[in-house]
């Protein structure tokens, strides 16, 4: 993309894919409740990919104040993202979901969280609250790095179970203090705030994964390269969750998205662990991946 002629302080990147309804609903709150009110120069960029519910054609006539990017195809969330992200010259840029919505009253007022990552140059990532439709937290913007350990302990429902113990909450570390600034392994690339200078020396999303675990992946790497991941719950932000995907009414939608969860995990693994245990470890978690989709 081309560079903008002013250094923005903040680009806003929504990755579309057939989402024209949430478009309508995300862009008016986001305008209204946090943009006009900025005391920072803060640009929105919306990248879609080949969608067929015209919604470049939405975007180029009722949102003219946003810059529209086609990418030409379909290639997954982090290429998508990606493609907004490259030669992207603002301070922080913030992946957004399109099925989000930005609450008044200064509740979704972002530049608190950039005044914080201005305060604190080790930081390489914040997550507002991300919050589900009924106002509970999406644990999704909460997690801890999911370890063979870590994810054994809430497949089989420790987790649950046992939420403050740190030996079996530890995927979305429910332990910590949900109401207090703190740091966390991973969240959620629904909402986050990223530092551009720690992309820089970190590269940007591995399109290795097509669909779940790049936000995972994005964030591991920043704490390797020794950044902090931050939680920060006084802001908050929406995210209408399971309106598509996994828990879709589409059960085609629904099957496909499921597949690609269970698949990346083991994509995940075979980056990150593989060489860490002994190949007992991953047959197992292949064979949790093919029960999970149904592969034979």
């Amino acid at each position: 993309m081309q560079k903008s002629k002013t250094k923005m302080d903040l680009s806003i990147i929504v990755l579309n894919y057939n989402g024209q309804f949430w478009l309508k609903k995300l862009l008016p709150t986001l305008k209204k409740n946090y943009m006009n009110k900025s005391k920072y120069q803060v640009e929105l960029i919306v990248v879609d990919n080949a969608s067929s519910d015209d919604s470049v054609k939405l975007m180029r006539r009722d949102f003219k104040w946003a810059t529209t990017i086609e990418s030409g195809r379909n290639g997954g969330f982090a290429f998508g993202n990606n493609v907004a992200i490259k030669g992207n010259n603002a301070r922080y840029v913030m992946l957004l979901n399109s099925d989000t919505e930005f609450l008044p009253s200064g509740q979704s007022d972002l530049d608190q969280i950039i005044d914080f990552m201005d305060q604190n140059t080790d930081v390489a990532m914040v997550s507002p609250r991300v919050e589900l439709s009924d106002g509970s937290l999406d644990p999704a913007s909460h997690r801890g790095e999911p370890t063979p350990w870590a994810s054994l302990t809430y497949f089989l429902g420790l987790e649950k179970l046992f939420p403050k113990c740190k030996l079996f909450a530890g995927y979305h570390q429910s332990y910590k203090d949900l109401n207090t600034i703190h740091e966390v392994d991973a969240c959620t690339g629904a909402a986050m705030v990223v530092r551009n200078d720690a992309i820089k020396k970190v590269g940007m999303l591995d399109e290795l994964f097509f669909m779940y675990a790049e936000d995972l992946d994005w964030c591991k790497r920043f704490r390797d390269a020794g950044y902090r991941i931050v939680f920060y719950p006084r802001i908050k932000i929406i995210h209408h969750k399971y309106k598509s995907g996994i828990k879709s009414s589409n059960k085609k939608t629904a099957s496909v998205t499921q597949q690609y969860f269970y698949k990346t995990m083991l994509q995940y693994y075979d980056k990150h662990y593989k060489d860490k245990y002994p190949k007992f470890i991953r047959a197992i978690v292949k064979y949790f991946v093919l029960i999970k989709t149904d592969v034979h």
